[in-house]
C-alpha cells in the first residue's frame, strides 16, 4: 500500500464517507497529513487509520465528537474513569428510555389492531379514567382541532400534566342530536394525575362504564347523524336503555389524517343490560 493515500482511497479503506472525512477535518478531528497547494488534493497516511479508528470507536460508546476534540486537545483518545462511568450512567438511562418507547409501541400497536379488527357495533366496558376536560361551544366541527391544540395543548403543558399514553380523549356533546354548527361539547382527555382545576380545564375522575354499545364510524363527520340513527336502531333493537350521554372518540381525525376517508371514530353509548335473563344471555355471553 502506498504511504500516501488520497481522500478518496482513505475513505474506501476506511469504510468512511469523504463527507465524513470533510466534516472531522473542519472539526480539526482528523487533518489530511498534507494539502497540495496548487491542487489542494487531500492526502492522508496510513497511520491515520488508527486515529480514524479510534475516533469511531468513541462514537461507538456514545462520546460526542466535540467530546472527542476534548479528549484530543487533552492529548489522548483514551477516556478516563469517570468520563467512562458516565457514559455507563447515560446508557442505562437510554436503556431505560427505549424500554419505555418499545413497550409504548407495543401498546400502541395492540390498541390499533384492537380497533383495526372490532366489529362495527360491539358491546365493550369503559373503564374508570382519570380526564382533563375542557368546554367549548364550537362554530363547526372542523374547529375542533384549533381548540385542542391552541386551548387545551399549552394548558397542560404549563401544568406540567402527564397524558396517558396511546392518547385517549374523546367528546360529550350536549343536547340531542348532532349540530353542524353551534355545537356545545365537552372535550375529553385521559391525564395520569388528578390535578387542581383552572379556568381552561377540569379534573375529574370518570366512573366505569359496565356497559356501552358502541360503533366504529369511517369517514368524514359529516355521516354521524346517520350513524348514530343506526346505532339508536341497534339499542332499541335489542332493548338496551340508554344509562348516560353519548361519547364520540377520535383516533384519526382531522389533525392527524388528511385524507376524510381514514378517519376513525367511536361512538360510545352507556346502556344497561335487559332485565330478560335470556335476552341477556345471548347478547353478553
Amino acid at each position: 500500500m502506498n504511504g500516501r493515500l488520497t481522500i478518496g482511497e482513505f475513505s474506501r479503506f476506511c469504510k468512511v464517507t469523504v463527507k465524513t472525512l470533510r466534516h472531522y477535518e473542519r472539526m480539526k478531528l482528523l487533518v489530511p497529513n498534507e494539502v497540495d497547494e496548487w491542487t489542494h488534493y487531500r492526502y492522508y497516511t496510513v497511520s491515520q487509520m488508527q486515529q480514524l479508528n479510534a475516533i469511531l470507536q468513541l462514537k461507538e460508546m456514545g462520546f460526542s465528537l466535540e467530546e472527542v476534540r476534548e479528549l484530543q486537545d487533552e492529548g489522548t483518545n483514551c477516556p478516563n474513569v469517570h468520563q467512562l462511568e458516565s457514559k455507563i450512567k447515560q446508557t442505562e438511562e437510554l436503556l431505560d428510555a427505549l424500554h419505555d418507547r418499545l413497550e409504548l409501541l407495543k401498546r400502541m400497536a395492540s390498541t390499533q389492531s384492537k380497533m383495526e379488527t372490532v366489529d362495527r357495533i360491539s358491546i365493550q366496558r369503559l373503564p374508570e379514567i382519570i380526564v382533563a376536560v375542557h368546554h367549548h361551544v364550537l362554530d363547526r366541527w372542523e374547529d375542533l382541532p384549533s381548540v385542542c391544540a391552541g386551548i387545551m395543548e399549552p394548558e397542560l403543558q404549563r401544568l406540567g400534566c402527564k397524558r396517558s399514553l396511546p392518547i385517549n380523549w374523546f367528546i360529550v356533546e350536549h343536547g340531542k342530536g348532532f349540530k353542524k354548527k353551534d355545537i356545545d361539547i365537552d372535550i375529553f382527555e385521559q391525564v395520569e394525575d388528578l390535578m387542581l382545576d383552572t379556568s381552561v380545564l377540569k379534573f375529574r375522575i370518570l366512573p366505569e362504564v359496565p356497559t356501552a354499545v358502541c360503533m366504529k364510524c369511517q369517514g368524514p363527520y359529516d355521516h354521524f347523524p346517520e350513524q348514530f340513527a343506526e346505532l339508536q336502531d341497534y339499542i332499541k333493537e335489542h332493548e338496551f336503555q340508554v344509562s348516560g350521554p353519548h361519547r364520540i372518540r377520535f383516533v384519526r381525525s382531522m389533525w392527524n389524517q388528511k385524507n376524510p376517508e381514514k378517519w376513525l371514530s367511536f361512538i360510545q353509548v352507556p346502556v344497561t343490560r335487559d332485565k330478560r335473563p335470556r335476552l341477556a344471555k345471548r347478547l353478553f355471553k
